[in-house]
């Protein structure tokens, strides 16, 4: 019988690549967008997953997982309800985190930035290409309010599919995209023995990027 290992036996060790600053590109949505298009050809599970920290005017801190929609110029764009507890979150304080976790290639990109909400139009676009169901879940759900029961969503549910069954379903005002427009970018490799890359892009006063090397 195998030995059940306890937690801090678990480890893993580091070997399918390294990282330096003269192999990443010089702007960090470039280089992003290549380590994406790697994620996306290694199939990996929900590549677009992200980690979204945010926290409230009195600094306290929540953190959920959210999924990428777009990536330009601009930044790192996802939707969301305007009411729920991250919205609340970014209208008290924009400035938030995003993390993603690639650990089949043994890689992870942290980004910090502040957060606005995109045009009302091209809200409007992204939420016509969704699934009717999840147009029509945009409007049942209340985001992070109480509930009573799973049943009384799905009574909720089931009133919005008959009132819009025979109609296009309207963007609720109560939900739209955030583009986080990012400040700092680093990429993680991880490498043997805990030695991993890191290379942090810093956007300079002059909107430029500046790229140096952080110990692992």
């Amino acid at each position: 019988m195998n030995k059940k290992k306890k937690l801090f036996e678990l480890r893993k060790n580091y070997t399918q690549g390294g990282l330096s600053l003269h192999q990443v590109l010089p702007d960090p949505m470039a280089q992003f967008n290549l380590w994406f298009e790697q994620a996306m050809f290694a199939e990996l599970i929900e590549p677009n997953a992200m980690t979204l920290a945010t926290s409230n005017a009195l600094g306290k801190v929540s953190a959920r997982v959210v999924l990428l929609k777009e990536v330009d110029e601009r930044g790192f764009v996802f939707y969301t309800n305007y009411n729920s507890r991250k919205s609340q979150d970014i209208e008290e304080n924009p400035n938030a985190a995003l993390v993603f976790l690639w650990l089949e290639l043994e890689r992870q990109v942290r980004i910090e930035g502040k957060l606005e909400k995109v045009p009302p139009e091209e809200s409007d676009t992204y939420f016509k290409s969704r699934p009717r169901e999840s147009q029509i879940a945009a409007w049942t759900s209340d985001q992070s309010k109480e509930i009573e029961t799973r049943e009384k969503l799905f009574d909720n549910f089931s009133a919005l599919k008959e009132k819009y069954k025979e109609s296009q379903i309207p963007r609720p005002p109560h939900w739209g995209g955030y583009v986080l427009k990012p400040s700092e970018v680093e990429f993680w490799q991880g490498r043997p023995g805990r030695l991993h890359d890191r290379i942090l892009y810093v956007r300079n006063d002059d909107n430029r990027w500046d790229r140096k090397r952080l110990a692992p």
